[in-house]
């Protein structure tokens, strides 16, 4: 296993953007530290092919010219917050509203497009690479200085470990995830990808996307993934798409738990992804009460590497994160992450190659 390294791009202000590329015998992946971004999943087909599972640009301008978030970091709070404001500790905090009257992402200042500092990681049995930064107080318009770190880690055994922490000097919300955009077959749409997930009820949302904060079972329903089937099996009966938090294993609506892990040691498997043609397979651990699915269902006519040309419902996203609008939903397992308590989130992205 090794990695390398190698320049990327320049910023504006002249300073220089890497990539880093991990690789075992049987895959690899590519990241930079312009935020903290997944540029590509390479796995070596059996025979001797080489599948890129992973939507993005060809060149570091495509990444810094795009609002899409291809493979990149989203945060301080991924996902919604509605009417862009929340009140904590009887102070009410107010956020940008770049989606219609709510805030998704973070914001107009998001940290897919800050740039982060890198370092290679090396075990005897893995590699990889570390990204730091601090979110100062005021960032985005939520409290406290957090300290944050993810990590992109790659074993033997083709599980892409993804590790973010998180320590604060005042009580905040605090929600990572990746928005990675996957197709398994490296190309085409993903209707017929076949899909299962353990997962027995979703959030109901609005018409702006936004959880009324009632949880529908998935029995029964153009949502229940329970059993394998085809993502494009009832995508067409969901309205433009699949685009819903699914709770996973970690949710315990009795005990309440907190949303924001404290100990990354336990995990629950989410979900299995496959494509028929290609024998590529992907499963989904993680320690995160929610994961976002997504059908790609606004990427048309987005020009991609190679000179790709994306369509919608050519990737699907399971982005593993708290629940959405969680700072304004006090019956959601809570997102508040307290002075002295450290964030412990992982999820594994783990590839069978066919």
């Amino acid at each position: 296993m090794k990695v390398t390294k190698q320049k990327f791009g320049v910023l504006c202000d002249g300073t220089k953007v890497n990539l880093y590329t991990v690789s075992n015998s049987k895959m690899s992946f590519s990241c930079t530290d312009y935020g903290c971004t997944l540029t590509s999943i390479v796995l070596n087909q059996e025979d001797g092919s080489k599948t890129d599972v992973l939507l993005g640009y060809s060149t570091f301008e495509g990444y810094l010219n795009s609002n899409y978030c291809f493979g990149a970091i989203v945060g301080r709070f991924a996902n919604r917050i509605g009417k862009a404001s929340f009140a904590l500790n009887g102070k009410k905090y107010e956020l940008d509203k770049n989606d219609g009257p709510n805030c998704l992402h973070g914001g107009f200042n998001g940290y897919d497009k800050m740039l982060w500092t890198g370092k290679e990681i090396k075990g005897k049995k893995f590699c990889g690479v570390k990204f730091t930064r601090l979110s100062k107080d005021g960032e985005q318009g939520f409290p406290g200085n957090v300290k944050l770190s993810v990590s992109y880690i790659l074993d033997d055994n083709n599980n892409l470990n993804c590790l973010y922490t998180a320590q604060t000097d005042a009580a905040t919300p605090i929600n990572l995830t990746n928005h990675a955009y996957f197709n398994l077959a490296g190309n085409g749409c993903i209707d017929n990808h076949l899909m299962q997930m353990n997962s027995p009820g979703y959030l109901e949302v609005n018409d702006k996307l936004i959880p009324t904060g009632k949880i529908i079972p998935v029995a029964g329903t153009n949502f229940d993934f329970t059993k394998e089937h085809k993502i494009g099996q009832n995508i067409k009966s969901v309205g433009v798409g699949y685009d819903h938090c699914y709770l996973t294993d970690m949710y315990d609506a009795e005990n309440k738990k907190s949303g924001v892990p404290l100990d990354d040691s336990d995990l629950v498997e989410f979900c299995t992804v496959r494509d028929e043609k290609t024998g590529n397979k992907m499963q989904v651990f993680t320690n995160m009460v929610g994961c976002q699915f997504y059908s790609a269902n606004y990427i048309k006519n987005i020009q991609g590497k190679n000179g790709r040309i994306y369509q919608n419902h050519e990737a699907f996203c399971l982005e593993t994160q708290c629940f959405p609008d969680t700072p304004n939903k006090p019956d959601f397992p809570t997102c508040i992450l307290e002075k002295g308590q450290k964030m412990k989130a992982r999820t594994i992205y783990s590839f069978t190659i066919g």
